[in-house]
């Protein structure tokens, strides 16, 4: 049995490497200079090509904190052949078997109706998307980065795995590089505007053949968007001010003024506390200072896994008596999560942030006329 395992594997890795042998001697990968969509608000993604053909290449910008000039490419090649000295990825065509190491890009795939080129997942459980729970038997899983199956993922041909980084490069990137297995980094999760990070939807939809598809429903998204924030800023409400987050190993981690969440809740008119760090990542407080902020909340959201003022008191039992907790004032972004720990907001909410949008206004200016709440719901 272990020998045959081994077999499979040394066949399926040849025939990679053939596929990814595919170039030609006659253009170089300077000649893709035309740029084919250039995001307004995306700081992550560019999309170039050569001017005359089909083929594009998708330029991935600083794809991981802290990278600094740090470009990775992935050439999509439709009728010519790749340039023997491109310095990136190549895919020939489409993919149709597409792995996915994050559930954000699972509801983008859905979204360009194409979920059923997923191949395989990074953590099924902790995925909510019915298109992909109802295809669990053929959809494999092939683990986290750290511990990924590389069997499983040999064995499932994939045409391309979709990565992010952290902190530094994905710890698959240098071995899909010596599988020949093609790899593109989506960094919609770095944008720190919350259009920004709804624009990578054309990037997904440019790898998949559905540009124009993916052009079209973001095109509806930010009139949708800066139409809300811009009522809120015309009207006379109070802002509320507003807490976030809950305790992780007696830490507090509190977002950026610049962060998406930030940015989110000055748009939906609110004030957001902890406004002394404006760089561009998280800080951690302590939880005297959490008590100290918490106590001066109107609204206090984002609560982890708790779905319950019980549960959330379990995990912050200082909270008791703060007074967003005594008003009942506290919301959490589980409304669509599932039981096995799925929660949609991490998946389509990061390509309806119009929708988030409307549930942060409804939270934070109650109002006879607003709509019910769709990722949100109030913690009892």
């Amino acid at each position: 049995m272990r020998q045959s395992a081994i077999l499979l594997s040394t066949l399926l890795l040849l025939l990679a490497a053939a596929c990814g042998s595919h170039t030609s001697k006659n253009s170089s990968e300077d000649a893709y200079t035309h740029v084919v969509y250039q995001p307004q608000y995306a700081t992550g993604f560019r999309i170039l090509s050569d001017g005359h053909s089909h083929d594009v290449v998708i330029e991935s910008i600083n794809p991981w904190q802290g990278a600094d000039s740090v470009t990775t490419r992935l050439l999509i090649v439709r009728h010519d052949e790749a340039p023997a000295d491109f310095d990136g990825q190549v895919i020939i065509g489409e993919p149709q078997r597409i792995v996915v190491m994050s559930s954000t890009f699972v509801a983008m795939l859905d979204t360009l109706g194409v979920a059923d080129r997923i191949a395989g997942v990074s953590g099924i459980g902790y995925i909510s998307n019915p298109h992909v729970q109802m295809r669990r038997d053929s959809i494999a899983d092939i683990g986290y980065e750290a511990s990924v199956d590389y069997e499983k993922l040999l064995a499932l041909r994939p045409d391309l795995v979709i990565l992010y980084g952290v902190s530094a490069p994905s710890p698959m990137e240098s071995k899909l590089q010596q599988l020949a297995i093609p790899y593109i980094y989506i960094g919609d999760y770095l944008e720190q505007s919350p259009l920004g990070k709804a624009e990578w939807l054309v990037a997904m939809g440019e790898i998949t053949g559905r540009r124009d598809k993916a052009i079209e429903i973001f095109s509806a998204i930010p009139p949708a968007y800066l139409s809300l924030r811009d009522s809120i800023a015309r009207s006379d409400l109070t802002p509320p001010r507003v807490m976030v987050n809950t305790p992780y190993a007696d830490s507090w981690f509190m977002p950026s003024t610049q962060s998406y969440m930030a940015r989110l809740i000055a748009d939906a008119g609110a004030r957001y506390l902890y406004d002394c760090d404006t760089g561009n990542a998280s800080s951690v407080i302590d939880l005297e200072e959490a008590l100290r902020l918490t106590s001066q909340a109107d609204v206090w959201i984002n609560t982890g896994s708790a779905r319950s003022l019980p549960e959330l008191l379990q995990l912050a039992p200082r909270m008791a008596d703060t007074r967003c907790v005594t008003g009942g004032n506290v919301y959490n972004n589980t409304a669509r999560s599932t039981p096995t720990g799925g929660n949609d907001f991490y998946e389509s909410a990061v390509i309806r942030p119009h929708v988030v949008l409307r549930d942060l206004i409804t939270i934070f200016h109650p109002s006879d006329d607003n709509p019910p709440l769709v990722y949100y719901q109030q913690l009892q």
